[in-house]
């Protein structure tokens, strides 16, 4: 293919020699010279593993060429990779200057261009630039429409500093966001071949995964860290404990957890951060990502309670009690919370869950209720169509098929649903079905 590529940084250099090498012809864009210089001798404008000896190849092959003229380099190509700087701004927003200047170049290019055009933005973007600010650049432009005479999408780049190239030739996977086929196709012919899961998704979601996948990466090395710290101030070995953690490629390493849903709660995981944190108080250790965890919990829970008071209802359902379905251990349920705060704003509440039974809670489970909630008694019901039958507002935090069945089964048009678990079957519940953050 003919490529052009804006910005010859990491990603841009290292780009433009992988293609280069892999048979294509490219076109390096870039406002300063010098790189522009350095790549024309067979130079590496970054210091990188392997690009001396790459860009030397791909320079003597005749398959590079590099201008300042954006506008030139979209005429003499079909597809454009766009990896300029969206460095941060003094405040900490994305300084987007550069790459909405180049938008106005690529926007004229294409408005003199009869065939399409395939721009592929590659810069980490907020999510919605692609199609809220960059989409309606390039069309005043160029005069042309997005999806008709050329194509916008966004591919998120995953080339690490220091293992660039092999990171190019070996990716986790690829992800393209793209609104139409032809685009998605074009990179498919580009990328393709790569030893990954080519993924296709919406342009919103590629950006958004982006930020999501460096946050969680940070996340990890923050945890990592803090960790060590309290690992020192107890006397432990860190890189033997985190090794261990790491064995565990069922729940730890593994995608266990990471689904959008209600507040954790339960025996373990609440008391064990707060053990932790006063493990780390109690050693004058910082420990502030661990120590925010709770906080955080109690703000996802918040979100439940503010949806249930914007109703302005009184009369409020709970299918599911207990911490998570399956079980009937309600100690620290985020759903028992959820109905004190009610409760105590005087909400009428019935509550539905198959597997709480008060005359079989034993021990710590028992003392918890009596605690928390010494009138469940009388608010727990046997029969999930009589909950829904007396309810205003359900709340939804029990994934059982049974439950799915019965809210399709009776729910009513003017009934509201609060659904906590992201209901498979919401299209056919009558009720006002509203996600937690979905």
């Amino acid at each position: 293919m003919k490529i052009s590529i804006f910005g010859l940084g990491y990603v841009g250099a290292v780009s433009l020699a992988c293609l280069s090498r892999d048979g294509h012809q490219v076109v390096g864009v870039d406002i300063d010279r010098s790189k522009l210089e350095l790549i024309s001798a067979g130079k590496t404008p970054v210091v990188e593993e392997g690009m001396v000896d790459l860009m030397q190849q791909v320079a003597a092959s005749g398959r590079v060429s590099v201008t300042t003229d954006a506008e030139q380099a979209v005429a003499a190509t079909e597809i454009s990779l766009v990896c300029v700087g969206t460095p941060s701004a003094a405040n900490g927003s994305q300084d987007q200057g550069a790459i909405l200047r180049l938008a106005e170049s690529i926007g004229r290019a294409i408005g003199a261009k009869a065939e399409p055009h395939v721009v592929v933005f590659r810069s980490t973007l907020v999510p919605g630039t692609v199609e809220d600010t960059l989409r309606p650049i390039i069309e005043k432009f160029s005069g042309k429409r997005d999806g008709v005479d050329f194509h916008l999408c966004f591919q998120p780049e995953f080339l690490r500093e220091g293992s660039s190239i092999r990171d190019y030739d070996k990716p986790p996977f690829t992800v393209v966001g793209a609104n139409h086929a032809y685009p998605a196709e074009k990179l498919r012919e580009l990328f393709g071949h790569l030893p990954c899961k080519f993924l296709e998704t919406s342009v919103r979601s590629a950006e958004m995964m982006k930020y999501c996948c460096n946050n969680f990466h940070a996340l990890k090395i923050t945890f990592a860290n803090e960790t060590a710290r309290l690992c020192a101030a107890l006397g432990v070995d860190p890189f033997e404990v985190m090794d261990l953690v790491c064995q565990d490629t069922q729940l730890n390493i593994s995608k266990a957890y990471l689904k959008p849903g209600f507040a954790f709660g339960g025996s373990c995981l609440p008391k064990d951060l707060r053990a932790t944190a006063y493990l780390a108080k109690q050693r004058d250790v910082e420990v502030p990502m661990l120590s925010s965890i709770l906080a955080s919990n109690e703000a996802h829970l918040g979100l439940a309670f503010d949806a249930v008071m914007a109703s302005g209802k009184r009369r409020i359902g709970f299918v599911g009690l207990s911490f998570k379905t399956g079980t009937d251990d309600l100690r620290e349920s985020p759903l028992v919370t959820l109905a004190e705060q009610l409760i105590g704003k005087g909400m009428q509440l019935s509550v539905y869950d198959p597997e709480v039974h008060l005359a079989q809670l034993l021990g710590a489970n028992r003392r918890y209720v009596e605690t928390h909630l010494p009138h469940i008694g009388q608010l727990l019901k046997a029969d999930l169509a009589a909950v829904i039958a007396e309810s205003d507002v359900l709340v939804v935090g029990l994934n059982d098929a049974r439950v799915f069945e019965a809210l399709a089964a009776h729910c009513r048009p003017e009934q509201q649903l609060i659904d906590l678990v992201k209901l498979p079957n919401r299209e056919t519940i009558r009720a006002q079905v509203a996600g937690l953050c979905w």
